[in-house]
């Protein structure tokens, strides 16, 4: 199927404060109240959210996938996170598969669930190329060729934030998840640009980066955007790659005004990577203070990635976390409920089975 047609077919809508509510209410028996939270835009996401970094390119991967992301709509998770570099835009696409079965079937509608992307990393398509050569060739025929970037726009061999490059990631993504608009699109990792462009560089980059996401918005392709971190928003100021919030904020301002849609960011939160809670890394005003402070000053949503950091959580925790956390029966659990505890919109964690899904949405038991 040629991209146009692709894009032709792609289901209409994107999530509202309407129709997340209506979600919610439909899972009002299974989980408390608290399950449920508020995003910058007044949708209502779990505040346990389905993500799909792991897993090897193959099909039956995609299959796995597939049927994780349908069985979590079914048990009342509504917010999806993918990028599309993510096992080769294989995991955008079992997004994709799992979505047009839920809402053909007229299980969910497309205003109910909160479809997250992210671009920045170049994506493979289906498999890794066997070799450098092999690589180089693929850029060449997919980005440069055509125009989509050129070399000099690429950093560490494989990241570029340029408009022409993000409006081109944005149009494949929404052919592979299907969908017409994508609710938050994330700058992914804009900090790995510190590596090589100078602060006041990095941030003309960065405008450039946010004028293209505004006109997304503006066409109704997005409906918010914001940046997925790993180490920008947990180091020091410091830090060559540093990213300061409040400084990110006046960019989207500046190109996006007062009413601008920089409206969510994402960083790894959990028991062991606890920075956002309890390191100064930023900077309001003249003020330092962590993360997560700052972000509720300046109205921004926060997503935690790595909830279970790679599965490393899941297991021979300390046994004094069953007291601070009681009711659970799982280390896994746990360690998601420490996520949970924060003011985190959803704590983002990565499943491929319906058991591991079924005990991630544990309720505690508490006598």
């Amino acid at each position: 199927m040629s991209r146009t047609k692709a894009l032709e077919s792609l289901v209409e809508g994107r999530a509202t404060a309407e129709g997340t509510r209506r979600f919610r209410e439909r899972f009002v028996d299974a989980q408390p109240d608290s399950f449920y939270r508020l995003l910058a835009d007044e949708a209502v996401v779990s505040s346990l959210g389905l993500g799909t970094y792991l897993g090897e390119c193959e099909d039956v991967e995609d299959a796995r996938y597939t049927a994780i992301v349908i069985a979590a709509l079914e048990r009342g998770v509504n917010i999806l996170d993918t990028a599309i570099n993510y096992r080769c835009q294989r995991s955008e696409r079992a997004i994709g598969e799992a979505l047009r079965t839920m809402i053909s079937s007229g299980e969910i509608t497309r205003e109910e669930v909160v479809v997250c992307t992210k671009g920045g990393y170049i994506p493979l398509e289906r498999t890794p190329p066997a070799t450098k050569e092999g690589y180089r060739g693929f850029l060449h025929s997919e980005y440069y060729g055509p125009g989509v970037m050129g070399p000099d726009d690429v950093v560490s061999g494989g990241h570029c934030l340029t408009p022409r490059y993000l409006d081109d990631q944005i149009e494949r993504s929404r052919k592979n998840l299907s969908l017409a608009s994508i609710d938050i699109y994330y700058v992914h990792n804009p900090e790995q640009q510190l590596d090589v462009l100078s602060h006041p560089d990095f941030l003309n980059v960065m405008r450039g980066a946010f004028s293209a996401l505004e006109d997304q918005v503006r066409r109704g392709v997005i409906g918010n955007y914001g940046c997925a971190t790993w180490n920008g928003f947990r180091v020091l100021p410091e830090a060559r790659n540093h990213l300061n919030l409040q400084e990110l904020v006046t960019v989207a301002r500046e190109v996006g005004g007062k009413q601008h849609h920089f409206k969510v960011i994402q960083l790894p939160v959990n028991l062991v990577m606890t920075e956002a809670v309890r390191v100064p890394t930023q900077t309001v005003g003249t003020e330092r203070i962590p993360l997560l402070e700052a972000a509720h000053r300046l109205g921004i949503s926060v997503v935690g990635s790595a909830t279970l950091m790679q599965s490393q959580l899941t297991r021979s925790l300390p046994k004094q976390l069953d007291s601070t956390f009681p009711g659970f029966s799982s280390d896994a659990r746990r360690a998601i409920a420490f996520a949970q505890s924060l003011p985190l919109t959803a704590a983002l964690v990565g499943m491929k089975s319906v058991t591991h899904l079924e005990a991630n949405l544990e309720c505690p038991e508490i006598s």
